[in-house]
């Protein structure tokens, strides 16, 4: 039997989830959106579906506005909620895109109560708060897709000052999803050999400050709307390492209870990600410089967090 994928919310990033789950035959797929946007959802899903003799997959791709059809998922892959604009700032989302989240959430938790849900919304760190505390899951069930799309940039970065193949560099990225993330040049490599024994400091400091500042550089040249290509494959890397049980370490903002010296806050973290969801978090030993940017980041998380518990979450 298939496995079942819920996309919620149908927009840029919900229709190119759609299309890389459909070619890597993730499972059968059900893509949803408000009633005011369900017909264009069921034309892509129907486009999807003409697409298949070429693409050659095998999926059932439907579109709906009716929570009911995404009973059984297996994943819930959470995209719902406005845009960010030009000129505006993660923050400025949240009064908005909490109402949604919080009817999102409330419909996953009726009709998917079972499913591993990834948070792709912004403000990221607040929202993936917020639906925890609506569905109760238990925290190795709900993640946040921010680190693996941080770590990815930061990847492409280093490729792309250095001249160097990004399957050849690993490193990772700690923290909240915005300017105070905490990239960890320390620990990368690539090919093995540290960065620093590769790259001069300037190179160094320019990646790790072009990488916080990632998504409002994609903000500002689109002026409208923002990155939809890269956040879609990241959620489909944590979504394939759940369902076919890799096991892969990806960092993301999972629920820490006591790791990294944080307590009830979803935040960027290494996760093992395994067919238990988040199976564990793995701490790293951080030097004092990072471990005080990593204070900075995290009074960023609680002052949003904050705010959504002001609203009664």
């Amino acid at each position: 039997m298939r496995k079942k994928i819920a996309l919620i919310g149908g927009g840029q990033i919900g229709q190119i989830l759609a299309m890389l789950a459909a070619q890597k035959e993730m499972g059968d797929i059900v893509v949803l959106d408000i009633p005011d946007y369900v017909d264009p959802v069921k034309g892509k899903a129907l486009d999807l579906m003409e697409m298949a003799p070429h693409g050659n997959y095998d999926a059932t791709i439907i579109g709906t506005s009716d929570y009911a059809d995404i009973a059984g998922a297996d994943v819930c892959i959470i995209t719902a909620g406005k845009p960010r604009q030009a000129g505006m700032t993660r923050e400025d989302l949240l009064n908005t895109n909490i109402q949604i989240i919080d009817s999102v959430a409330k419909g996953i938790k009726e009709h998917a109560p079972n499913a591993f849900c990834i948070v792709l919304t912004n403000p990221l760190d607040a929202m993936v708060y917020c639906f925890h505390k609506v569905t109760g899951f238990p925290k190795n069930q709900v993640m946040g897709m921010a680190g693996t799309l941080d770590t990815a940039r930061y990847r492409a970065f280093i490729a792309m000052e250095l001249g160097v193949s990004v399957a050849d560099i690993a490193g990772t990225v700690l923290g909240g999803h915005g300017p105070t993330m905490v990239p960890l040049p320390r620990l990368t490599t690539i090919g093995g050999v540290p960065l620093a024994e590769i790259a001069t400091q300037e190179q160094i400091d320019a990646v790790v400050q072009r990488t916080r500042k990632a998504g409002t550089e994609i903000v500002q040249l689109f002026g409208k709307g923002s990155a939809f290509f890269s956040p879609a494959w990241s959620a489909i890397v944590i979504a394939e390492s759940y369902l076919k049980d890799k096991r892969r370490v990806l960092p993301g903002a999972a629920l820490c209870e006591g790791e990294f010296g944080v307590n009830g806050l979803f935040i960027g973290v290494p996760c093992l990600i395994s067919a238990k969801g988040v199976e564990k978090i793995l701490e790293i030993k951080l030097t004092d410089e990072e471990n005080a940017m990593l204070q900075t980041t995290l009074e960023a998380v609680q002052k949003t967090v904050d705010e959504c518990k002001a609203q009664g979450f």
